[in-house]
């Protein structure tokens, strides 16, 4: 199953772009930082995700400010529109 959950911050955001069926497409960068415990000791883990959003979620996303966290759902791909 490809499927992914990532809490974050918006740290970058693309202009927003149109797929040729006319579909918002939005390219934007997620930053997570945390604390996990693994073998015995605790780890810090930071990630950053190139990303894309599509449709209501790319509108949505366009609009709000860099900095502000999100919970993001989906799934891993190669490549882009």
């Amino acid at each position: 199953m490809n499927q992914v959950q990532l809490s974050g911050v918006l740290v970058e955001r693309d202009a927003m772009r149109y797929t040729p069926a006319g579909l918002p497409a939005l390219g934007f960068i997620v930053q997570h930082s945390s604390q996990v415990h693994d073998v015995h000791a605790q780890r810090k883990v930071d990630v950053t995700v190139k990303s894309m959003a599509f449709g209501a979620v790319a509108e949505r996303l366009a609009a709000q400010p860099l900095g502000s966290s999100w919970k993001f759902s989906g799934f891993l791909a190669n490549g882009g529109i």
